[in-house]
């Protein structure tokens, strides 16, 4: 396996990893990941372990400088020589080599590995390109074939891809405690665009009223802090889901960002709006397919818990098929008959 986030200098510090000489602390400091690469360690790692365990061996791959882009062609051709030089060390091998999206555009490193190893075949393996995101989503695939040696697969949308990268700038700026506001608003307007909501509507009827005004406070928790801000059921759910919305005190807790469950509270949130946040609050049947619906619409690649919710799963299949209007769901969130 080779690896962009290794620079191929420090290859004798993964191969001392290998052979157990030193322990993960230690192969982390003298890496020094987190001044040259800085994304979150723990996956790196895993993938690591999986290698270590699994593979032949494990190469770093890339050299400086990382940080200017007019020199990508020169890393691209330095990668080159390495996956050659990995095809001769374990000839029967597969080679399986992590690169980074900016690396595997077609003028990239794929013509060069193809150039490097001829008579070889290579797979080009590209994840979440936004581009291609709606085209997945339209045939319910999780992955889209770009002919016969590349294919792109999906485990995000662009908003939580993003979503991602913003967080990790966060951390490199310093800042240690992940601020979830911006991904959790940016869901409710996009949810309340989709629907054909204002966000400045004067009263309530047929709006919500000052959307805008009413966006709950958004309060980041570790699940031990949760005890003092969640009732019982809210605690299950947010156990669950890494999030909820608590209509009492119009909060949004979140502990982590998955899209499809945030999704789902913001619609939970937008349906509370909708009916003026009135004072006193029960869940209904609604609200949870309600729930389902917004998430489908802002998460349509999520397939997960489809049969948990029918009567949202048959208003989003409607909705897409025009057997349901925009505006009849409108009424749906309005908690119109």
């Amino acid at each position: 396996m080779g690896r962009e986030a290794v620079l191929s200098r420090d290859q004798q510090i993964l191969e001392s990893w290998w052979r157990r000489e030193i322990s993960e602390p230690e192969l982390r400091e003298r890496l020094r990941f987190d001044r040259e690469w800085g994304y979150q360690w723990e996956p790196f790692y895993g993938l690591l372990i999986a290698a270590r365990e699994h593979a032949e061996g494990i190469y770093g791959v890339d050299c400086m400088p990382r940080y200017d882009l007019r020199r990508i062609r020169s890393r691209d051709r330095h990668a080159a020589v390495k996956i050659h030089e990995m095809r001769e060390q374990h000839p029967q091998a597969t080679l399986l080599v992590l690169f980074g999206e900016s690396h595997m555009a077609p003028e990239h490193l794929p013509p060069l590995v193809k150039q490097a190893l001829p008579n070889e075949r290579t797979i080009t393996v590209l994840q979440n390109v936004d581009a291609l995101y709606w085209q997945a989503v339209g045939e319910e695939a999780q992955a889209v074939s770009l002919g016969p040696d590349a294919v792109c697969v999906f485990n995000s949308n662009p908003l939580e891809k993003y979503e991602s990268y913003r967080l990790c700038l966060e951390k490199w700026r310093g800042d240690d405690q992940p601020d979830f506001s911006p991904a959790v608003y940016n869901l409710i307007f996009s949810l309340a665009r989709c629907l054909g909501f204002r966000l400045d509507s004067p009263h309530n009827g047929t709006e919500p009223k000052y959307l805008a005004d009413s966006l709950p406070e958004v309060v980041y928790v570790s699940e031990s802090d949760a005890q003092g801000h969640l009732h019982e059921k809210e605690k299950a759910a947010f156990e669950h889901l890494g999030c909820v919305y608590v209509p009492r005190t119009n909060t949004f807790v979140i502990r982590e960002f998955k899209m499809a469950h945030a999704a789902g509270e913001a619609a939970r949130f937008l349906h509370h709006a909708c009916k003026g946040m009135p004072h006193s609050y029960a869940p209904s049947k609604l609200e949870g397919a309600l729930a389902h619906f917004g998430s489908r619409l802002l998460c349509p690649g999520n397939l997960e818990g489809q049969g948990d919710h029918p009567e949202g799963e048959s208003v989003y299949r409607a909705y897409l098929e025009g057997r349901v209007t925009r505006a009849a769901v409108r009424r749906m969130f309005l908690a119109l008959s």
